[in-house]
């Protein structure tokens, strides 16, 4: 077993336990549980034998143990096996850490001690994180931000040998949201959805399965606007105000506050007209996503982007209840929305 591992990212991780090199110690923390649970469930199925398991494989839990119960397993030796694993889920239920900071002065190297921190983070300024890195693992799951949706999800669908398509990957990630558990959940419900000949996810594809509307949704709210139609936009958004759940104004002002912001960069490019160059300017993975900047470019000025970022940041104070003492959501969208088209 090594000594000594400074990690955090999940796919080192992972490399490393699919590659049978083990360490004593494993901090899983954060606000994001989905990596969390994929380590631990790695360790907790691969590690061992079924036959070893018995004997040398314990499982516990923060509100129902103490830190010096969890050292008194994580000090046993293994039975017949090569490690012995110590798994404790839920230790921000565990009242102090005090013993288990101690162990890690001295861990039994042939222990896999793996604990489970959910929603939130240990405070770094102890001593307990410092020293589980002298020794092991720390790793810190974080919620994935509204522009990295996208690319978790293409990633996801080609791991499981699949594609998707750019509008169907939008509508997925706004309609979900940056829950992965629940995106992860959903995605597999399309990847069953699939025939085998035929590997790609449609947003027909997404509407029959997930329900999500191919017209009304905030992909094609974001066309509507790019390509300044009126009429589009303002049926989206009375769709979205019939139907709440379809699309709220806090999922939609990130992706919209993006692309002006992003728009506003476009105008400052060498070579606007030149979609590889521009790509590049604006750091976007294809030239498929640029065309939305030469035509916005062709339908707003600079003066124009200008005042709608400021705008944005109005709506969001407001949104936030700042000198906004009853206007709604839906009210503050359509707001937004028709300063942004006329």
């Amino acid at each position: 077993m090594a000594e000594k591992k400074q990690a955090n990212s999940y796919e080192s991780i992972m490399k490393d336990l699919k590659a049978q090199i083990y360490f004593p110690v494993y901090i899983l923390m954060g606000d994001e549980s989905f990596y969390i649970d994929k380590l631990c469930d790695y360790i907790t199925e691969n590690v061992l034998q079924p036959e070893e398991k018995n004997f040398n494989q314990v499982i516990l839990f923060g509100a129902d143990t103490t830190a010096s119960q969890v050292v008194d397993q994580c000090k046993g030796y293994p039975m017949m096996a090569e490690h012995r694993v110590v798994i404790l889920k839920e230790a921000q239920n565990l009242k102090n850490f005090d013993a288990i900071e101690k162990y890690f002065e001295n861990p039994v190297k042939s222990t896999i001690f793996v604990m489970s921190y959910k929603n939130g983070s240990i405070d770094r300024r102890k001593k307990l994180v410092p020293r589980a890195e002298q020794i092991g693992v720390v790793f810190e799951g974080k919620k994935l931000k509204d522009y990295q949706l996208p690319g978790f999800i293409e990633t996801y669908m080609k791991q499981q040998k699949a594609t998707i398509e750019p509008k169907a990957t939008q509508m997925v990630a706004d309609h979900i949201g940056a829950d992965l558990h629940r995106l992860t959940s959903e995605l597999d419900k399309l990847l069953i959805s699939l025939p085998e000949n035929d590997r790609r996810v449609t947003p027909e594809q997404v509407e029959k399965v997930i329900g999500v509307s191919k017209d009304f949704n905030a992909f094609e709210l974001r066309n509507a606007i790019v390509n300044r139609d009126v009429f589009k936009a303002n049926q989206i958004i009375n769709y979205f105000d019939s139907n709440p759940k379809s699309g709220s104004l806090f999922a939609l002002l990130p992706m919209l506050f993006s692309y002006f912001q992003n728009l506003m960069l476009a105008y400052y490019a060498p070579n606007k007209q030149d979609e590889k160059a521009l790509s590049l300017f604006l750091d976007l993975k294809s030239t498929w996503a640029v065309r939305d900047y030469i035509t916005g470019m062709r339908n707003y000025k600079g003066v124009k982007v200008m005042q709608i970022i400021d705008k944005f940041r109005e709506v969001d104070a407001k949104s936030k209840g700042i000198s906004n003492p009853n206007t709604s959501a839906g009210e503050l969208m359509k707001e937004l929305i028709f300063f942004i088209l006329h």
